[in-house]
């Protein structure tokens, strides 16, 4: 069953929000194969795939928007090469920070490890990669979750202690509440009620998002999407009433990408619906303009 087990805790069936255990799991040991699939108190079962995550996606999910085999291997292609390290380096720098404030409040509460126990929740983790690089720096489980089954493939590999899971994050997200130290949410769909409602009272969520002059060249060469110039407007918006932002974090980066670089960047989001990768040509240099926030409870 991979690492599916490590977060069992703090997983719940998407039909009936019950707590999901492994199928047989009380034999596990002793089987010559792991439990395939999780059961939920009211009988609701979900398979669990060969290559180890877990579809809690109900009939109500958006599959369709989902990122293709080929988007997902650009993106692990493109991520590999290290022109997004510095983001994952910002996210997990934050997170750790992050993780130390739920920890703190636990110890002045004098609570045990099993009642204060939290996992790192990455909502639309795609290949797990800033997951992986967050848990290298935080001793917690991570919950992968996206609504792609080939993305989840990834992620289940990515680090020792992901668990992956596929479910749509614009939904109800099969979480216990308060269940998360961290929120992640990186170049991702942002449904604030659920990730309020997942994270613990003394933990953060932290969104990265695009800035206006992200990727500027390609936008111009390629007909790419833009990025809305208000965007740090419409996130503030969207958070208000449950979240403040804590702090910013901008990271800007102009790191020169090959042909292939630029197939693959284009290829592995949103454009990839938009425009034809099949048309870059050459490389050159290219702006990667984002920023982090941090944002606490209310």
């Amino acid at each position: 069953m991979g690492v599916i087990s490590d977060v069992l805790d703090w997983l719940s069936c998407p039909h009936c929000a019950t707590a999901l255990i492994a199928d047989g799991a009380a034999d596990a040991a002793d089987a010559a194969d792991p439990p395939s699939r999780l059961l939920c108190e009211e009988g609701h079962a979900f398979d669990i795939a060969r290559p180890g995550y877990v579809s809690l996606l109900t009939g109500a999910g958006s599959a369709g928007t989902a990122d293709t085999p080929a988007m997902v291997a650009d993106r692990a292609a493109f991520l590999a090469a290290g022109h997004y390290a510095g983001i994952a380096d910002l996210v997990a720098a934050l997170a750790a920070e992050s993780d130390r404030a739920v920890a703190e409040v636990a110890v002045a509460a004098e609570e045990t490890a099993q009642q204060h126990g939290t996992c790192i929740l990455d909502l639309g983790a795609g290949t797990g990669y800033y997951l992986a690089r967050v848990l290298d720096a935080v001793d917690r489980p991570g919950i992968a979750l996206d609504i792609s089954k080939h993305a989840a493939r990834h992620a289940a590999k990515a680090h020792p202690r992901i668990g992956a899971v596929v479910a749509d994050a614009w939904g109800g997200l099969p979480v216990r509440g308060r269940a998360a130290a961290v929120v992640l949410n990186v170049f991702a769909p942002r449904n604030a009620h659920e990730m309020r409602r997942v994270l613990h009272p003394a933990g953060r969520a932290i969104v990265v998002v695009p800035e206006a002059g992200h990727l500027r060249e390609l936008v111009e060469e390629y007909g790419l999407l833009a990025v809305d110039e208000r965007k740090s407007e419409r996130l503030r918006e969207q958070f208000a009433g449950r979240f403040r932002v804590e702090s910013e974090h901008p990271f800007r980066r102009t790191p020169t990408l090959s042909a292939e670089e630029v197939a693959r960047v284009i290829g592995m989001g949103p454009n990839a619906w938009h425009a034809g990768a099949e048309r870059v040509r050459s490389g050159g240099a290219v702006s990667i303009e984002v920023r982090a926030y941090v944002l606490s409870p209310q």
